[in-house]
């Protein structure tokens, strides 16, 4: 679902990726939000490090906000997001499962990643130029000014596993 269509959910995922990386730590590198996905691509500010968390604490604050919106202004939608099972039932905002993460060793596929998330937009005919999509690093990257979410400019020595 286009969940992450609307600026108003936008900028509740912009707010919990600073939270987040605040909290963890983590150098942004690339983003991109999409009507119905994010990028984000990140380096960790320590070695030992647990995506997972960082997920949760960007999911979980943008998931909670939609759903009491939800609630005050469309309550009938929430039955589209609405699970139920033998246990419980609950709302879910995010797709279940872990996501498509991995770790980047080498410079060449981390610029390969920045351009593929930065072309999203492009791909699905939103914009011409990834650089004209708002809600994306691309133009940051291309050198026009700061965009909603900055990026970190760090140059860390990419390494593989320890």
């Amino acid at each position: 679902m286009a969940l992450l269509s609307k600026d108003r959910t936008r900028w509740w995922l912009v707010a919990a990726v600073e939270d987040a990386r605040t909290k963890h730590r983590f150098d942004l590198w690339a983003w991109v939000v999409m009507p119905e996905h994010v990028h984000l691509l990140i380096w960790p500010g320590h070695v030992a490090y647990k995506t997972d968390k960082v997920l949760a604490d960007i999911k979980r604050p943008v998931g909670r906000k939609a759903v009491r919106w939800l609630e005050a202004n469309c309550p009938a939608f929430l039955e589209r997001l609405t699970v139920r099972n033998r246990n419980r039932t609950y709302r879910r905002f995010w797709q279940a499962g872990p996501g498509q993460d991995r770790n980047v060793y080498d410079v060449a596929t981390a610029h390969q990643i920045v351009e593929y998330i930065h072309n999203n937009p492009v791909r699905r005919g939103l914009v011409a130029k990834p650089e004209d999509w708002r809600w994306s690093s691309a133009a940051e990257w291309a050198g026009k000014e700061a965009t909603i979410l900055k990026i970190d400019r760090t140059r860390p020595r990419l390494r593989g596993p320890q």
